[in-house]
């Protein structure tokens, strides 16, 4: 971001939502890749599987439990930043199990 100090306040706001905007609009338009995202969801179903397998029944609605608010937040935070339908719930995915990527 440029910034100049002569610039009135309402130009550089002007200035940045367009900004904004833009980087939005270029993030929506990118095809995802869900790879990473779908490894770290079948580790995760993995895990929980082998938590109610050996009887932890209540480890396993904790983890459970947290990629469910894990999920939840992230949708929201797509929601809030404009984005809405598939695209929305495939960022959404991609924010809570993408952490697989670094596997």
């Amino acid at each position: 971001m440029h910034f100049d100090e002569n610039e009135p306040q309402s130009a550089r706001d002007a200035r940045f939502a367009a900004e904004r905007a833009e980087r939005r609009e270029a993030r929506k338009s990118e095809p995802l890749d869900s790879r990473a995202a779908h490894l770290g969801a079948a580790i995760a179903t993995t895990a929980l599987l082998l938590l109610t397998w050996y009887g932890r029944t209540v480890a396993s609605a904790i983890v459970g439990g947290i990629f469910l608010l894990w999920f939840s937040a992230a949708l929201a935070w797509t929601y809030a930043d404009g984005d809405h339908g598939r695209h929305a719930l495939q960022r959404a995915y991609n924010a809570t199990f993408g952490w697989a990527e670094g596997l």
